[in-house]
């Protein structure tokens, strides 16, 4: 829209718009862009051509975290600054949705500085607000929040000390409040924790699109583009 023909005669030229038109036009299965780019620049391209899924409003980045022992999704770390209740809870289903095309069964924790309404304050009722938005759209989902970060993961403390909580395992998909706790949350536990990384993965557009952390390794990119397979095939499977 609004784009003149020398515009686009210009655009296209760009590898980020002719491959997010190569998936538009179904001569591609996804996209995997950024290597050598700034992400806004990457992503742009994709969220003009491609669009968001029709019952999504929002696309939002999802980090999946590999350790030792488990693996967690934390979103989101890369698009929404401040995301209202609503979107919190569209990135916790989508999360979720991710989740469950891997075959992870999906556990989400909605995470805050207050356990379950020990703190009142509008950031927190932000975070029960679209936890409970969440169970009305998707009653059989295993969801709880607001939580705290280490009651999300520690299954004794949720069994102990919160008894009532729907989540009585730990949780694998975590959902941050905004931006700036979820992209810190994920550099630290992979810098500091020893995580492997796999994303950013964007969530909520109509085909797989995926932009890599600049200067990733090899590794990195195949593991992303196994991803946009997996996506690719569930996406066929529905036709």
């Amino acid at each position: 829209k609004g784009v003149t023909m020398r515009e686009a005669q210009s655009l296209i030229t760009n590898a980020n718009y002719f491959g997010s038109m190569m998936v538009h036009l179904n001569d591609a299965d996804g996209l995997i862009a950024g290597l050598t780019q700034h992400y806004p620049d990457t992503i742009r391209p994709a969220l003009q051509i491609i669009k968001v899924k029709e019952n999504r409003h929002i696309v939002a980045g999802l980090y999946m975290m590999m350790l030792k022992r488990d693996i967690y999704f934390f979103a989101d770390t890369t698009v929404n600054i401040e995301p209202t209740a609503e979107q919190l809870a569209e990135i916790a289903l989508g999360a979720a949705e991710f989740a469950q095309e891997l075959n992870i069964p999906p556990r989400i924790a909605m995470l805050s500085f207050s356990n379950f309404g020990s703190v009142k304050h509008p950031l927190t009722m932000k975070v029960n607000k679209a936890c409970e938005i969440v169970r009305r759209k998707n009653p059989e989902l295993i969801i709880d929040g607001e939580m705290q970060a280490d009651t999300a993961v520690l299954p004794e403390k949720l069994q102990t000390t919160f008894p009532f909580s729907r989540l009585q395992e730990k949780a694998n998909i975590l959902i941050f409040p905004d931006l700036q706790s979820g992209n810190i949350g994920y550099k630290l536990v992979q810098r500091l924790g020893g995580a492997d990384t796999i994303g950013p993965m964007l969530m909520g557009l109509q085909r797989p699109v995926h932009i890599l952390e600049r200067g990733c390794t090899v590794d990195a990119i195949v593991k992303m583009t196994a991803i946009a397979v997996v996506e690719a095939q569930a996406i066929a499977l529905k036709k």
